[in-house]
């Protein structure tokens, strides 16, 4: 059998080749880094405003906001099939979401939905004109804010962390060979979880 390389094989040698010189190099600096850092300055302007380094909000803040432009490019610009690409935009849009629920700390008014108002606040006092049911009410109300606070935390890291690939092994493994030969079971067992699969 006689191996022949395609001239485009070897236009690609000469572009990797001609990226290494010093000269290339000297003009990607002024062609796309420089421009870039600006329009990077620009974008992150309000997180790097606010940025101070004695807490965590700060640092999901600008987390949050480098996923907003990752997660338009993959939803609009992404190359990737549709359905694990619009799982990834999912859990991306959901990381958001939560880094900004804890931002605002706005536990209190979710569990408000969910059970109703808050009774007699007024200030930091409010205590003092409660009576037994509105105590119980509100002691609820905050008990369940705690809760989903919790709760989002832990799906914020669990959806960050992903799916364990030795869970997939193991669903592959009990396949039959035919079933093996469909190529789609990651596609049906990705859930679009995980920090590492944000790439297009």
């Amino acid at each position: 059998m006689e191996i022949k390389f395609a001239d485009s094989f070897f236009e690609s040698l000469k572009v990797l080749e001609r990226h290494q010189t010093w000269w290339y190099k000297t003009f990607e600096v002024f062609r796309y880094k420089i421009p870039m850092f600006f329009e990077n300055l620009w974008y992150f302007r309000k997180q790097l405003w606010n940025f101070r380094s004695w807490d965590y909000s700060f640092n999901l803040d600008m987390f949050a906001r480098s996923l907003e432009k990752t997660v338009h490019t993959l939803e609009f610009h992404g190359n990737e099939i549709e359905s694990t690409r619009m799982k990834k935009v999912e859990k991306i849009k959901r990381v958001i979401q939560i880094i900004k629920n804890l931002d605002e700390s706005n536990y209190t008014s979710i569990a408000e939905s969910e059970l109703g108002n808050l009774k007699n606040i007024e200030g930091w006092v409010y205590e003092q004109k409660d009576t037994p049911e509105e105590k119980e009410h509100n002691r609820k109300v905050f008990e369940r804010a705690t809760q989903i606070e919790k709760s989002e935390s832990n799906e914020l890291w669990s959806i960050l962390k992903g799916q364990d690939m030795e869970d997939f092994k193991k669903v592959y493994q009990n396949l039959s060979d035919k079933e093996k030969n469909k190529y789609d079971h990651w596609e049906k067992w990705f859930d679009g979880s995980g920090i590492t699969n944000w790439w297009d």
